[in-house]
C-alpha cells in the first residue's frame, strides 16, 4: 500500500492580504494553494522534470473554516491524492496551529514547458510523491 508524502509550506501573511474586515481576503487562499502545490512539485520531482514541466490549475474547491489574520503563523499542508495521465489531484489543508482555516481540493494539468501541451507524468516521477507502506 502507498501513502502520499505530505508537504508543509509556510505561508507569509503580508499587510496587503488583509481586507476591509481585518482578516485575510479569501482570494489570497488561491495564491497560497498555488504556491504550496508548486513548492511540493519542486521539492520532490527531479530537477530535470521540474525544468521540463509546468503546472496549470484546472479547478479549486475551497471550504473556508476560520479567518486568518496578519500576525498568524500559517502552514499549508499539501497531499497529492492521485496522478492520472497529465492530471494531478491535490488536497491542501491551510492551518494555524491545530485550527483548520481552509480545506482545498484542486486539480492540475501538467504542461510540457516547450510545447505548452498537456504532458503525462511518468510513473517513476509520480512514485516519488508516495511512500510505500505496509
Amino acid at each position: 500500500m502507498t501513502a502520499a508524502i505530505p508537504h508543509d509550506h509556510p505561508i507569509e501573511i503580508v499587510p496587503g492580504d488583509i481586507d476591509f474586515m481585518g482578516h485575510v481576503n479569501n482570494a489570497n487562499y488561491l495564491n497560497w494553494v498555488q504556491e504550496a502545490v508548486l513548492d511540493h512539485w519542486r521539492s520532490l520531482a527531479p530537477p530535470d522534470a521540474v525544468a521540463r514541466h509546468l503546472w496549470v490549475a484546472l479547478k479549486h474547491e475551497i471550504t473556508y473554516r476560520k479567518p486568518a489574520f496578519l500576525d498568524d503563523e500559517v502552514i499549508a499542508t499539501v497531499i497529492l491524492e492521485k496522478v492520472q495521465g497529465a492530471r494531478a489531484f491535490y488536497e491542501t489543508l491551510i492551518k494555524r496551529g491545530e485550527d483548520v482555516l481552509a480545506e482545498v481540493k484542486s486539480s492540475w494539468c501538467c504542461i510540457d514547458a516547450e510545447t505548452l501541451r498537456p504532458a503525462r507524468i511518468a510513473s517513476e516521477i509520480a512514485e516519488r510523491f508516495f511512500s510505500k507502506g505496509n
